[in-house]
């Protein structure tokens, strides 16, 4: 279907221009919203005699477009929402949220004017684009999160999800101490202890005392375990007496 547009349409044209769409688009949504007319002898009259008319139309209303969004562009709304580990909301962000929290900071836009290619579905800070005027555009950023805190450390470019990932890395892995490349082998670091000096005291006087056994006691155990005589002090085993059995000694 031919028609002639009345203002600008993206992608199509601008005021006056005649363009062919498909028939579905023009009657569902150009025609009903009055932003096109059938492109036929009559209407073609009926256009030119307003040009005029509507041209300064649009250009007010421009005008205006452009005021209200020095107010909205770049406003930041806090969507909070649940999602799972990996980010991914249950449940998607939708025009009409980004509406309802855009009126609750005092912005008031139509859910037409919202343009949302997707409905976001994981956490994160997104650019969306608000057509106040089909020649007027302005970003307002939706940043969805989990809590208040974390949409805070978003709007700061923190990308929460990677951090709380590189959390769990690290108390997975355990803890680890630095290596000192000067230090002996089994060397405990004195620097783990508060005072050094007195912890190693400390351990010395713990210690039980082991009792001192001579050289002496030692062979002497020995000895005796092997059934010998106790070593005399000139490192000779004492001999046992003896007797003779069967001679008489002489009288004298």
């Amino acid at each position: 279907m031919q028609i002639i547009l009345l203002e600008r349409i993206e992608k199509l044209g601008t005021i006056g221009d005649v363009v062919s769409v498909k028939d579905g688009y023009a009657r569902n949504f150009l025609l009903p919203q009055k932003k096109a007319l059938r492109a036929n002898d009559a209407n073609r009259q009926v256009f030119e005699a307003n040009r005029e008319r509507l041209e300064k139309e649009n250009a007010e209303r421009r005008t205006q477009a452009a005021k209200s969004g020095e107010d909205i562009d770049g406003v930041e709304v806090v969507l909070i929402r649940s999602s799972s580990n990996s980010g991914q909301l249950y449940g998607s962000v939708s025009v009409r949220d980004i509406v309802e929290a855009l009126a609750a900071k005092g912005h008031t836009v139509g859910k037409s004017q919202v343009v949302l290619e997707h409905p976001i579905k994981t956490l994160g800070v997104f650019d969306v684009r608000v057509a106040l005027h089909p020649e007027v555009n302005v970003t307002v950023k939706a940043n969805v999160a989990r809590s208040d805190d974390e949409a805070e450390l978003q709007a700061k470019g923190v990308d929460v999800m990677r951090q709380a990932f590189d959390d769990d890395r690290a108390e997975g892995e355990g803890f680890t101490e630095a290596v000192d490349p000067n230090a002996e082998p089994g060397e405990i670091p004195a620097e783990i202890f508060e005072n050094p000096v007195e912890a190693v005291e400390e351990t010395e006087e713990a210690a039980p005392a082991e009792p001192k056994i001579s050289a002496k006691a030692k062979k002497a155990a020995r000895a005796e375990a092997r059934g010998e005589g106790a070593p005399s002090e000139d490192g000779e085993a004492d001999e046992a007496p003896t007797e003779t059995l069967g001679e008489e000694q002489p009288e004298g």
